[in-house]
């Protein structure tokens, strides 16, 4: 038989954390370079600066001006309102929609259950641009386009979210169930003073990720709304590399890093609970 030393066990651990550290840090600085270029740009006094050769971590005049710019260019300050509405409101409604929803789904038995929730997984093979045209047709007879309940109203349910608390829920003890059951407690008191305490880390997890995904949406409010005072975030920072451009790379670059700094922050800060949710989602039929 060939037997291993303990030297050369540890010489082949050690090897393979070289290799994924190493694969790690490339991937790392591949998907960081981007937003270092634009917080950068963002610190420029001049495009000139950004095309500087040998290119350098931060530019060798550094200046804030960029980020006044853009408030004075575009109402950045309302887009920013407005983002925060629909996306705090969307994530809201999700919240409990998906949490009652994927309660009833693993826990209720009723006919029809799994034909129902195999509509729910298949709608999610079904791109938003399929669906846009007939939202807003909808929205438009009911006289809300250029209002941001054409952008809160859509997007309440969401399968995903549905799939990602059924799958919690799911995983839960069903002895804690029997329990309460014993105590004489009901479906309702069950989800309240049973389920919802042990689904802290599922809903942040789903908040983070409906928050984040809304925050950044484009195509809904292009489509909903015309009405400048009334676009969102992303809608604005087209508005300010178009229509109110004036060329200045750094004042759209300042821009775009105030937009992605919250968002950022926000994931740094949750990303254990995301990992660990979407880590325990397997699917169960």
């Amino acid at each position: 038989l060939r037997m291993t030393s303990p030297l050369s066990a540890r010489v082949t651990g050690v090897g393979s954390r070289i290799v994924t550290f190493g694969t790690l840090t490339i991937a790392a600085i591949a998907i960081a370079a981007p937003f270092l270029w634009i917080f950068r740009a963002a610190l420029s006094p001049s495009d000139a600066e950004l095309y500087r050769l040998p290119p350098t971590l931060l530019p060798s005049d550094q200046t804030l001006e960029n980020f006044g710019k853009v408030f004075e260019q575009v109402p950045f300050a309302n887009f920013v309102l407005n983002s925060l509405i629909v996306a705090t409101s969307i994530t809201a409604a999700q919240l409990i929609t998906c949490s009652t929803a994927g309660y009833a789904f693993a826990r209720l038995k009723f006919r029809g259950r799994g034909v129902l929730f195999a509509i729910v997984i298949g709608s999610l093979m079904i791109p938003i641009q399929i669906t846009i045209v007939p939202l807003f047709l909808v929205m438009s007879r009911l006289d809300l386009t250029n209002t941001l309940w054409a952008l809160i109203l859509p997007p309440i349910f969401s399968a995903f979210g549905i799939f990602l608390m059924r799958q919690h829920f799911l995983s839960l003890p069903y002895e804690l169930e029997e329990a309460a059951r014993i105590d004489g407690a009901g479906h309702a008191r069950i989800f309240f003073q049973v389920m919802l305490p042990l689904s802290g880390p599922a809903l942040a997890t789903l908040g983070i990720i409906t928050f984040t995904y809304w925050w950044n949406d484009l195509l809904l409010p292009l489509v909903m709304i015309n009405d400048t005072a009334t676009q969102t975030l992303p809608v604005g920072l087209v508005l300010l590399a178009g229509r109110f451009s004036t060329g200045s790379l750094g004042t759209i670059a300042a821009g775009i890093t105030l937009a992605i700094i919250p968002v950022l922050i926000v994931f740094v800060i949750a990303q254990k609970w995301i990992v660990q949710s979407i880590a325990s989602s397997g699917l169960k039929l």
